[in-house]
């Protein structure tokens, strides 16, 4: 059974979810920023069966995450290398690594991020690089951008009511 794609969804995060959304693909690339390339490498570090990794690699040499490179022409073998698109995903799976460990990891982190030249433990923080504020809910709101359908801007202008505390449904039957 294929699953229902997400490449025309207006949201960027369903849109995202379309390329990476199966825990398959994370995986991969978490692999990948590691130094893995070889389709043996990826098999035993995750225990995946070949027919999986298979197509989640083609999945992600399609969505220009990874490219496919030959290395050795007899036999013919190829390893798979992250594009500067899926090099750009470090910060989400970083952001998952945190959320995970502070959420899923009652015994403690197993792994944790460490600044390399100064050997100190880094806690990630997603910030607004014009401003240095910390995001949070409490502080920042979606809104439409340029290209937002009227479905878009409805459903954010309702999101946003109900995060403070308005209830739009209820202002719309008032009106």
């Amino acid at each position: 059974m294929r699953k229902k794609s997400l490449s025309e969804q207006q949201c960027p995060i369903a849109r995202t979810l379309d390329h990476v959304g199966e825990w398959w693909s994370l995986l991969i690339i978490r692999d990948a920023m590691h130094g893995l390339s070889r389709f043996d490498e990826f098999q035993k570090s995750l225990g995946i069966s070949p027919n999986i990794l298979t197509r989640r690699l083609t999945t992600l040499v399609e969505g220009g995450l990874m490219e496919k490179q030959l290395y050795s022409e007899r036999p013919p073998r190829y390893q798979y290398v992250l594009t500067p698109r899926g090099q750009e995903l470090s910060p989400v799976l970083i952001a998952l690594l945190s959320w995970g460990n502070n959420h899923l990891a009652p015994e403690g982190a197993s792994i944790q991020l460490m600044d390399a030249q100064t050997g100190e433990l880094v806690e990630p923080l997603l910030i607004d690089g014009r401003t240095g504020q910390k995001i949070s809910p409490s502080r920042h709101v979606l809104v439409p951008g340029p290209t937002a359908s009227d479905g878009m801007k409805q459903r954010l202008r309702h999101a946003n009511g109900a995060m403070s505390g308005d209830n739009p449904s209820k202002q719309e039957s008032e009106s």
